[in-house]
Order: C-alpha cells, then sequence, then structure tokens
C-alpha cells in the first residue's frame, strides 16, 4: 500500500496546500512496473490537476558548484535566476500519471489503446505523447503571470518569457508554440523569447543570465529543470511547487536518499525553500500580504545563511549536519520575524 486510505480525499477536500516530505525508493516497482510511490507524487499531480511543476533556479552567494570532483565557483551568483515552468499532467508521461491518478482514487487504471507502427518488427514498446491547446494555454499563461511578479533576466532586467520546445520536428511542440504566440499577444510588456530544447540545454549552461521565465513540455522541463538545479548548486538546494487552479503541492526534487538515512548530512535547503514558495502561494491567492512577506523573510534567511559559508552540508563542501544548518536558518527568521 504506497499511502493510507482515504489520503487522496483529504488532501483534495481538507487542505490549503500540501507539503510532500521526499518519497520513493530505488528500484522499488509495482507488479505492473511503475514505480512504488507513484500514486502518491503523480496521482497528486494529475489526480488534482496540478499542471504546472514551478522550479527555481537561483544561485545564493556562498554555493559552490560541484565539478570535476571538486568545489569550485563556476557560474556567479546573481546571474542564475530564472523560474522554470514544466507541463505537469501532460506530453510523453500522461499515461503514467493517468494510472497513478486511478490508483490513488481507486478507479480501474488507465491505459491507452494499442498502436501500429509501420516498419517496426518484434516487441515494441511505447508512450503516447498528447499535448493539447487548453493544457498549453493555462501552463504558458501562469508563466506570464509569474513573470510579472519578477525582476526580469539578470543580464539585462528585461521581463522574458521563454517557449522551449521542438516545433521543428514534433507536431505537439508546434501546437504547444503557436499557443505561446496566442498567450504572449495579450502580455505586450513582456518580451516573447525561443528556444529549441537541444539548444537550449547549451544556452541555460553557457548564459543563464539571459533567462527570466521560461515554459515548456513535460519531459523537456524533467530534464532540463534537473540540468538548473547544477546551477544553483545541486539537487540539495532544488525546490519546486506543483500548482493548479484550486490546489497545490510543495516538495524539495531531491529523493529520499536512503543511503543517507541516519546520518544526519543532507541538505535541508531545498524542503525549506519549498515551503518558502508555499508560504508565496498560499499568500498572493489569500491576498495575505504577511504570508508573502513571512515567504521573503525564508529566503533572506537562506541567502544570510549561505552567504556567511561557516555551515555548509557536505553536497556544497562543508561537514555541517542537516539539523545544524536547518537551526541557522530557523534562529535568524526568528529575528526576523521579532523585528517585524
Amino acid at each position: 500500500e504506497e499511502w493510507a486510505e482515504g489520503s487522496f480525499d483529504l488532501c483534495k477536500n481538507e487542505t490549503d496546500a500540501i507539503f510532500l516530505g521526499a518519497i520513493g525508493y530505488p528500484g522499488a516497482r509495482l507488479p505492473n512496473g511503475d514505480l512504488a510511490g507513484g500514486s502518491v507524487i503523480l496521482g497528486l499531480r494529475s489526480g488534482l490537476d496540478l499542471y504546472a511543476n514551478v522550479r527555481p533556479i537561483k544561485l545564493y552567494e556562498g554555493v559552490p558548484h560541484k565539478i570535476h570532483g571538486g568545489f569550485r565557483q563556476i557560474w556567479e551568483p546573481g546571474m542564475v535566476d530564472m523560474t522554470i515552468l514544466r507541463e505537469n499532467t501532460e506530453g510523453l508521461y500522461h499515461a503514467l500519471l493517468r494510472r497513478s491518478a486511478d490508483r490513488a482514487q481507486g478507479r480501474p487504471e488507465y491505459e491507452p489503446e494499442p498502436m501500429t507502427f509501420p516498419g517496426l518488427e518484434g516487441e515494441v514498446a511505447y508512450d503516447p505523447r498528447p499535448i493539447s491547446k487548453n493544457g498549453s494555454e493555462r501552463l504558458i499563461r501562469m508563466g506570464f503571470d509569474i513573470a510579472e511578479t519578477r525582476n526580469g533576466a539578470p543580464a539585462d532586467g528585461v521581463r522574458r518569457v521563454s517557449c522551449i520546445d521542438k516545433s521543428n520536428v514534433t507536431r505537439g511542440c508546434q501546437l504547444f508554440r503557436s499557443t505561446f504566440d496566442e498567450v504572449a499577444a495579450q502580455y505586450p510588456g513582456t518580451e516573447a523569447d525561443y528556444g529549441y530544447i537541444d539548444a537550449f540545454m547549451q544556452w541555460i549552461t553557457r548564459s543563464p543570465e539571459h533567462y527570466d521565465t521560461v515554459v515548456t513540455s513535460n519531459m523537456f522541463g524533467d530534464i532540463s529543470t534537473d540540468l538548473g538545479a547544477v546551477l544553483q548548486g545541486g539537487m540539495g538546494m532544488a525546490a519546486s511547487g506543483n500548482i493548479g487552479d484550486h490546489h497545490a503541492f510543495f516538495e524539495p526534487v531531491h529523493g529520499s536518499a536512503p543511503k543517507h538515512a541516519g546520518q544526519n548530512k543532507v541538505n535541508p535547503i531545498a524542503s525549506i525553500n519549498s515551503i518558502q514558495m508555499m508560504m508565496d502561494y498560499l499568500g498572493r491567492k489569500t491576498n495575505d500580504d504577511d504570508l508573502v512577506a513571512i515567504g521573503g523573510l525564508i529566503d533572506e534567511s537562506v541567502a544570510e545563511h549561505l552567504k556567511a559559508g561557516t555551515s555548509l552540508t557536505y553536497d556544497l563542501g562543508g561537514t555541517t549536519s542537516c539539523s545544524d544548518v536547518g537551526i541557522s536558518i530557523a534562529n535568524r527568521l526568528a529575528d526576523k520575524l521579532k523585528e517585524r
């Protein structure tokens, strides 16, 4: 059993927001081959229609990069500050997402209709990649709305939304791009930018300062956001939100890392920053300026802790424990709250 009976209904009907801790175990699979834990993470994404996976990619001062086995400063703080929005319910993972949502809600599991592929012989495995206009439009619109809350790209301060796709090849991406054009026309104060996913993987590495807000499809976003995590210092720094029109859950991007269980050594900042995102989301959703402000104070506390550079976990080249990093950030936040 992946989670207790009634958990999905509780999340759907009785929550303002959901915080999900790291989940999963390497190699653990269900009898049908799906990853164990899927009905929790993927079931929530699909079942609650959380169509936007929102991934801030921000490099804080004091955070090094682990390259060639050593820690050094590759990218400059202040030059990596973007938000990537990945479509979260369609695309290459659609069938898996639907199965997971069905399991979470106790329904018969969805399977796509059989397909034939002329010219292919023997055993063939496939995953349909549906991309809809409605699904694309709502994600892209959220991207433009988020861009209006940001300070523009680090390089030039321009408010910019970049459409990343493979529209020179695939029909789904052609629909995604044409939908992007339609939405972009409604935001004349924001620059519309374009790139193919293969080129984007180079540009985000060489010139991350060009990017402000990025919108892309499910699989492309899955891959590019993990590359983005490298720019911000690794998976221990990577927070995320899964957001829909009526529900949202927030989680650190990293897995449960069972090899580190009980060692009190992993980086808590991805979890802390996911809570920061949750405070900001709740504040904006309910027009509660105090919650938005608290989210900002959490971010400031994390930034000050990292800038000091004296208490870093192993993944950032330090030896400080998970607990001590958390306590340090909590103490900074407590002081700020007292001053309000």
